[in-house]
Protein backbone atom coordinates (compact mmCIF):
# COMPACT_ATOMS: atom_id res chain seq x y z
CA UNK A 1 0.00 0.00 0.00
CA UNK A 2 1.30 3.44 -0.98
CA UNK A 3 0.52 6.52 1.12
CA UNK A 4 0.12 9.67 -0.99
CA UNK A 5 -0.90 12.08 1.80
CA UNK A 6 -1.27 11.79 5.57
CA UNK A 7 -2.12 14.35 8.24
CA UNK A 8 -4.23 14.41 11.38
CA UNK A 9 -7.59 14.32 9.58
CA UNK A 10 -6.95 13.14 5.99
CA UNK A 11 -5.12 10.08 4.69
CA UNK A 12 -4.89 9.17 1.00
CA UNK A 13 -3.51 5.72 0.17
CA UNK A 14 -3.49 3.46 -2.87
CA UNK A 15 -6.54 1.65 -1.49
CA UNK A 16 -8.74 4.27 0.19
CA UNK A 17 -9.31 7.86 1.23
CA UNK A 18 -9.88 8.47 4.94
CA UNK A 19 -11.37 11.80 6.04
CA UNK A 20 -11.85 12.07 9.79
CA UNK A 21 -13.59 8.79 10.68
CA UNK A 22 -15.03 7.95 7.24
CA UNK A 23 -13.25 5.65 4.79
CA UNK A 24 -13.92 5.69 1.04
CA UNK A 25 -12.37 2.76 -0.89
CA UNK A 26 -10.87 3.89 -4.21
CA UNK A 27 -12.61 1.05 -6.02
CA UNK A 28 -15.94 2.71 -5.18
CA UNK A 29 -14.94 6.22 -6.35
CA UNK A 30 -15.79 6.99 -9.96
CA UNK A 31 -15.11 10.74 -10.25
CA UNK A 32 -13.16 13.49 -8.44
CA UNK A 33 -13.62 17.27 -8.77
CA UNK A 34 -13.24 20.47 -6.79
CA UNK A 35 -15.09 23.74 -6.28
CA UNK A 36 -13.91 27.18 -5.20
CA UNK A 37 -15.98 29.49 -3.05
CA UNK A 38 -16.17 33.26 -3.25
CA UNK A 39 -13.33 35.48 -2.07
CA UNK A 40 -13.05 36.35 1.59
CA UNK A 41 -13.01 40.14 1.95
CA UNK A 42 -11.62 39.76 5.45
CA UNK A 43 -8.46 38.11 4.09
CA UNK A 44 -8.09 40.76 1.37
CA UNK A 45 -8.52 43.57 3.92
CA UNK A 46 -5.85 41.94 6.09
CA UNK A 47 -3.44 41.91 3.15
CA UNK A 48 -4.15 45.61 2.57
CA UNK A 49 -3.45 46.35 6.23
CA UNK A 50 -0.11 44.54 5.94
CA UNK A 51 0.78 46.70 2.93
CA UNK A 52 -0.12 49.84 4.86
CA UNK A 53 1.95 48.67 7.83
CA UNK A 54 4.98 48.23 5.55
CA UNK A 55 4.50 51.64 3.94
CA UNK A 56 4.04 53.46 7.28
CA UNK A 57 7.70 53.75 8.36
CA UNK A 58 8.77 54.75 4.85
CA UNK A 59 6.13 57.46 4.73
CA UNK A 60 7.25 58.68 8.18
CA UNK A 61 10.86 58.87 6.98
CA UNK A 62 9.92 60.86 3.88
CA UNK A 63 7.77 63.21 5.95
CA UNK A 64 10.63 63.67 8.44
CA UNK A 65 13.06 64.66 5.67
CA UNK A 66 10.45 67.03 4.22
CA UNK A 67 9.82 68.53 7.65
CA UNK A 68 13.55 69.03 8.23
CA UNK A 69 13.90 70.90 4.95
CA UNK A 70 10.71 72.90 5.46
CA UNK A 71 11.67 74.07 8.99
CA UNK A 72 14.89 75.64 7.65
CA UNK A 73 16.66 75.40 11.01
CA UNK A 74 20.35 75.30 11.69
CA UNK A 75 22.37 72.62 9.87
CA UNK A 76 22.76 70.67 13.13
CA UNK A 77 18.97 70.44 13.72
CA UNK A 78 18.32 69.62 10.04
CA UNK A 79 20.93 66.85 10.06
CA UNK A 80 19.48 65.46 13.32
CA UNK A 81 15.93 65.37 11.91
CA UNK A 82 17.12 63.83 8.61
CA UNK A 83 19.21 61.28 10.54
CA UNK A 84 16.26 60.29 12.73
CA UNK A 85 14.07 59.99 9.62
CA UNK A 86 16.64 57.77 7.92
CA UNK A 87 16.79 55.55 11.04
CA UNK A 88 13.00 55.23 10.97
CA UNK A 89 13.24 54.30 7.29
CA UNK A 90 15.92 51.71 8.02
CA UNK A 91 13.67 50.16 10.65
CA UNK A 92 11.47 49.06 7.76
CA UNK A 93 13.94 46.26 6.89
CA UNK A 94 13.40 43.89 9.82
CA UNK A 95 9.73 44.82 10.12
CA UNK A 96 9.18 44.33 6.38
CA UNK A 97 10.83 40.91 6.51
CA UNK A 98 8.40 39.79 9.21
CA UNK A 99 5.41 41.32 7.39
CA UNK A 100 6.42 39.85 3.99
CA UNK A 101 6.62 36.40 5.59
CA UNK A 102 3.14 36.85 7.05
CA UNK A 103 1.86 38.11 3.68
CA UNK A 104 3.41 35.11 1.92
CA UNK A 105 1.67 32.73 4.33
CA UNK A 106 -1.57 34.59 3.64
CA UNK A 107 -1.25 33.80 -0.07
CA UNK A 108 -0.36 30.16 0.67
CA UNK A 109 -3.54 29.83 2.74
CA UNK A 110 -5.60 31.52 0.04
CA UNK A 111 -8.59 33.81 0.16
CA UNK A 112 -11.26 31.28 -0.84
CA UNK A 113 -12.87 28.20 0.62
CA UNK A 114 -12.15 25.06 -1.43
CA UNK A 115 -14.12 21.83 -1.56
CA UNK A 116 -13.09 18.35 -2.72
CA UNK A 117 -15.95 16.24 -4.11
CA UNK A 118 -16.15 12.62 -5.26
CA UNK A 119 -18.78 10.35 -6.71
CA UNK A 120 -18.86 7.44 -4.27
CA UNK A 121 -21.29 4.56 -4.79
CA UNK A 122 -23.24 6.76 -7.21
CA UNK A 123 -23.65 9.64 -4.73
CA UNK A 124 -21.89 13.01 -4.69
CA UNK A 125 -19.92 13.34 -1.45
CA UNK A 126 -18.04 16.39 -0.23
CA UNK A 127 -14.85 14.95 1.27
CA UNK A 128 -13.13 18.14 2.34
CA UNK A 129 -13.93 21.82 2.91
CA UNK A 130 -10.98 24.09 3.78
CA UNK A 131 -9.65 27.60 3.37
CA UNK A 132 -6.02 26.44 3.36
CA UNK A 133 -5.09 26.53 -0.34
CA UNK A 134 -1.71 24.85 0.12
CA UNK A 135 -3.09 21.90 2.08
CA UNK A 136 -6.04 21.57 -0.29
CA UNK A 137 -3.71 21.43 -3.29
CA UNK A 138 -1.60 18.71 -1.69
CA UNK A 139 -4.65 16.61 -0.82
CA UNK A 140 -6.29 17.09 -4.23
CA UNK A 141 -3.12 16.07 -6.06
CA UNK A 142 -2.73 13.03 -3.78
CA UNK A 143 -6.30 11.95 -4.55
CA UNK A 144 -5.67 12.42 -8.28
CA UNK A 145 -2.53 10.26 -8.13
CA UNK A 146 -4.28 7.58 -6.09
CA UNK A 147 -7.22 7.42 -8.50
CA UNK A 148 -4.90 7.37 -11.54
CA UNK A 149 -2.89 4.47 -10.09
CA UNK A 150 -5.93 2.48 -8.94
CA UNK A 151 -7.11 -0.32 -11.24
CA UNK A 152 -10.28 0.53 -13.17
CA UNK A 153 -13.58 -0.63 -11.60
CA UNK A 154 -14.24 -4.28 -12.43
CA UNK A 155 -10.57 -5.06 -13.14
CA UNK A 156 -10.33 -7.29 -10.06
CA UNK A 157 -13.33 -9.34 -11.22
CA UNK A 158 -11.94 -9.64 -14.74
CA UNK A 159 -8.58 -10.84 -13.42
CA UNK A 160 -10.30 -13.52 -11.32
CA UNK A 161 -12.06 -15.06 -14.36
CA UNK A 162 -10.14 -17.74 -16.27
CA UNK A 163 -8.92 -16.71 -19.68
CA UNK A 164 -10.22 -18.89 -22.51
CA UNK A 165 -8.40 -18.82 -25.75
CA UNK A 166 -10.20 -19.47 -28.99
CA UNK A 167 -8.32 -21.70 -31.28
CA UNK A 168 -9.03 -21.93 -34.99
CA UNK A 169 -10.93 -24.93 -36.17
CA UNK A 170 -9.69 -26.76 -39.20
Amino acid sequence: MTTYYDDRSVQVTSTAIRVDDRVYPLAEISMVWHRRGSRSWRVLAGRGALGAAMAGPLAAAVLGVGLALWLDRSPTVTIAIVGASVLVGLAVGPVADFLFEYLDRSYARGSRQRELWVRWQGRHIRLLHTGDALRFGQIYRAVQRAVEQAPPPGAARAAARPVRSRGRRN
